[in-house]
């Protein structure tokens, strides 16, 4: 997937790194996978060692994206905890790129878009499913 292709990604509340590592299986340069749980960050260790990927992916524990930089960040995590990051985690992407949020429910997504707003990303219109909404939106 050229989206990712030499690009800089940060995935944020990254669980067991799946989505980190597909950014990674796809071409990213670097994949910081960040989480506040330990065990999070080792089951991505892990896992970016048996897909092969772990001299392009690191894995930290964290509570917040202070410290990162990169060109797509992709944050799975509750919507109340997304609209308090909104400024930090648009500060980590650079000029140009490109912000993915995912684990929102349907009707908290314009709580959300609007935090966004508020902290400089137009956000897309998002993509529903079963009740969960995946967004998007470019940092200027």
């Amino acid at each position: 997937d050229e989206q990712f292709a030499g690009k800089d990604v940060l995935d944020l509340g990254c669980g067991s790194g799946v989505l980190g590592i597909a950014a990674a299986l796809a071409g990213a340069r670097h994949v910081s996978c960040v989480d506040y749980d330990p065990q999070a960050v080792w089951a991505s260790e892990q896992n970016a060692r048996r897909n092969g990927v772990s001299d392009v992916v690191s894995a930290a524990e964290a509570a917040s994206p202070t410290g990162f930089e990169a060109d797509i960040v992709i944050a799975n995590i509750l919507a109340g905890i997304l609209q308090r990051l909104a400024d930090e985690l648009v500060s980590v992407v650079r000029p140009g790129g490109h912000l993915v949020l995912t684990g929102i429910l349907e009707e908290q997504a314009d709580e959300v878009r609007a935090a966004y707003a508020a902290a400089g990303v137009r956000i897309m219109p998002a993509a529903a499913r079963e009740g969960w909404v995946r967004m998007e939106g470019t940092k200027a």
